[in-house]
């Protein structure tokens, strides 16, 4: 295993390294080393990694959380409550509209498959989107207007909302039926999760503060190892709770870290905001490659252009999606454009459940996984291109104009 992460590492430094001088996204670069590294081609990664890679990428993921959640302030959130919350479902649901008006059309199957592909592909990925809004809200893009910190929360939640879907529609499938219970576990599962990690954060802050009145100082490194210990539970609650109560682990270590922010703002959380984007150079590596080497390119053989075609058709709706949930912001039209690229990356998701109907038995699983493998070859460079080449273009700097 330990071969296999020094390979990863190596081979994904050189991937982003000349994507960097073609100027291209480094993701790409990752996500092609990743392909090439995987089973699919050179098969050069151990399998004991692979059979972790699952956890691997829930630890990178939580890492670039937890960042996110340093640099995000309340006041912003208050600012965009609605358009975010809009954008938590109203572009999924519509894209899955259009898989569901798309895709038995194109490929002969049932309505019900057609959702169960459309639940697999609407989610947005954080791992894509997360790192670009907190580059963003840094350098201060945006920022005046809270873009960057409405697409975090709204990406953020998107996923609980197709995941849930997703799990109820393959219930359907299975024959397990579905209820109005099913579809509340959404809203339940990101309240309990804000709540339990906000209520962490502040008790953390507390105690922090409390070391400091009593002069016992906890070096920003200890306080590192606190964090990640905290959020690797809480990620975990979410399946120990699992048939108990909804709760998003994610969202929970999200809401713990931006309650850390709110009660100790300042220096020691930009310290930490620091570490953890040091963390993230090497998550970033294991992440995108990880993913990569999840892709299985051989499903891309099946699918065709046909694939392609459904998968630009259903972003159309996306994209409906995202201008109907700006509606009545003070955005203009180039930042509304920004948005709906922001919108666009799959990968995380998509990896991770992509091959679930299938191992179900589904007679639309391997359509599904099809289709799932080249939205993430699509849409993760496709996305990460548009919101490096237009960020600067469309989102005001609080210091210097959009370019006219």
């Amino acid at each position: 295993m330990l071969a296999s992460i020094g390979l990863i590492f190596l081979t994904a430094l050189l991937a982003a390294g000349i994507c960097d001088k073609l100027r291209i996204p480094r993701l790409l670069g990752m996500l092609l080393a990743g392909i090439l590294l995987g089973p699919c081609l050179l098969n050069l990664l151990d399998s004991s990694l692979l059979a972790v890679s699952a956890d691997l990428r829930e630890m990178a993921l939580i890492i670039i959380l937890i960042k996110a959640g340093l640099t995000l302030r309340l006041e912003d959130l208050k600012k965009v409550g609605r358009p975010a919350l809009l954008l938590s479902f109203l572009p999924a649901a519509l894209e899955i509209v259009g898989y569901l008006l798309l895709a038995p059309a194109l490929f002969g199957i049932n309505l019900l498959e057609a959702g169960i592909m459309g639940a697999v592909i609407g989610a947005v990925s954080p791992a894509v989107v997360v790192p670009k809004m907190v580059s963003l809200i840094e350098s201060g893009y945006g920022t005046d207007k809270q873009i960057p910190q409405m697409i975090l929360a709204g990406a953020s939640l998107d996923d609980v909302f197709v995941i849930v879907l997703f799990s109820s529609l393959m219930g359907m499938a299975q024959g397990a039926g579905v209820s109005a219970a099913n579809f509340l576990q959404i809203p339940i599962s990101i309240l309990t999760g804000v709540i339990a990690g906000a209520l962490l954060g502040l008790a953390l802050g507390g105690y922090f503060e409390w070391a400091n009145a009593k002069k016992k100082h906890v070096r920003n490194s200890v306080k590192v190892v606190i964090l990640l210990g905290l959020a690797f539970l809480l990620a975990s609650a979410e399946s120990g709770l699992s048939g108990i109560v909804p709760f998003s682990g994610l969202l929970a270590v999200m809401g713990m870290a931006c309650a850390l922010q709110q009660k100790n703002p300042g220096f020691v959380t930009k310290r930490l905001s620091e570490k953890f984007g040091k963390l993230w150079l090497a998550a970033e590596l294991l992440l995108f490659v990880l993913v990569g080497a999840a892709v299985d390119i051989r499903y891309l053989l099946d699918a065709g252009l046909k694939a392609a075609a459904l998968i630009f058709g259903a972003l159309v709706f996306r994209a409906i999606g995202v201008l109907l949930s700006l509606t009545g912001t003070r955005l203009n039209r180039r930042e509304r454009l920004f948005c709906v690229i922001a919108y666009l990356p799959k990968a995380t998701v998509q990896a991770a459940i992509g091959s679930l109907p299938l191992a179900a038995g589904l007679a639309c699983g391997p359509i599904v996984l099809s289709v799932a493998v080249m939205a993430i070859l699509i849409t993760a460079p496709l996305g990460a291109i548009g919101i490096e080449r237009t960020q600067k273009k469309c989102c005001k700097n609080k210091k210097r104009p959009v370019p006219a």
